[in-house]
């Protein structure tokens, strides 16, 4: 999927939402929402208690495949460093950038710090582009509570069928597929998007490559992506392991 258009010399907006390209972190919570069990059903969204490591993450290689960030180096250090005078223009984006051109920062730290606050305005995202619906119902014909349902977009099943392609079929990813892939795998919901990509043990081991940054030969041109999405990956699958799973 193509990423978003960035500018160095762009002031960030709160109109970013609407007339910007979809980010990563909002892609990813879009896969991460299961639809009910009618097309007309509401919805949950997938592994709720590990939900902020996951979004930081999507934040954090949408600003390694722009080239916003670097890292880690050489030696192994799990360290992310901005690169100096290249913001990206989405406002979300660049206030993760911000955080960690203030200093070099620990890839765990970054997910802590920015990964919280990411839910909600990424859930506003993807109702003001219409890919989900917010509606109000009554629970037990008393109580209203808002719920989600799949908007008529028709994204969230391209996304899905080209995250089926990679792991599935074998398909070639291209960076922004393979680093949905690699989260999904990440936030341990992956079997729950059986059938549709069924969980067996092909699927795991593609998984398992993803999330080592073996993209393919045709990838080579993306390692900076492929090493810091791998980074990311490993850092949620540890911060994931004292977390209870929803």
């Amino acid at each position: 999927m193509s990423d978003a258009t960035e500018g160095e010399d762009s002031v960030p907006t709160e109109n970013d939402a609407i007339t910007g390209p979809p980010t990563l972190a909002e892609d990813l919570l879009l896969l991460l929402f299961q639809p009910g069990t009618s097309s007309s059903g509401p919805g949950t969204i997938a592994g709720e208690n590990i939900l902020f490591y996951v979004l930081g993450g999507a934040v954090l290689a949408e600003l390694g495949m722009g080239g916003h960030v670097r890292g880690p180096d050489q030696r192994g250090a799990s360290v992310v460093t901005a690169v100096a005078g290249k913001p990206p223009s989405d406002h979300v984006l660049r206030a993760a950038w911000e955080y960690i051109a203030d200093k070099p920062r620990e890839i765990q730290t970054v997910l802590a710090a920015i990964g919280p606050a990411l839910r909600g305005p990424m859930l506003e995202r993807l109702i003001e582009r219409g890919d989900l619906r917010s509606e109000t119902a009554k629970a037990f014909g008393l109580f209203t509570t808002t719920v989600l349902r799949e908007g008529d977009s028709g994204r969230r099943r391209t996304l899905l069928g080209a995250v089926r392609g990679v792991i599935v079929d074998g398909a070639q990813p291209d960076p922004w597929t393979a680093a949905l892939a690699a989260l999904i795998y990440a936030s341990g919901t992956l079997p729950q998007f059986d059938p549709e990509i069924p969980w067996t043990s092909a699927v795991i081991a593609r998984a398992e490559e993803l999330r080592a940054g073996e993209w393919g030969a045709d990838a080579a041109a993306d390692a900076v992506a492929r090493t810091i999405t791998a980074a990311i990956v490993n850092n949620i699958i540890i911060a994931a392991a004292v977390l209870p799973r929803t």
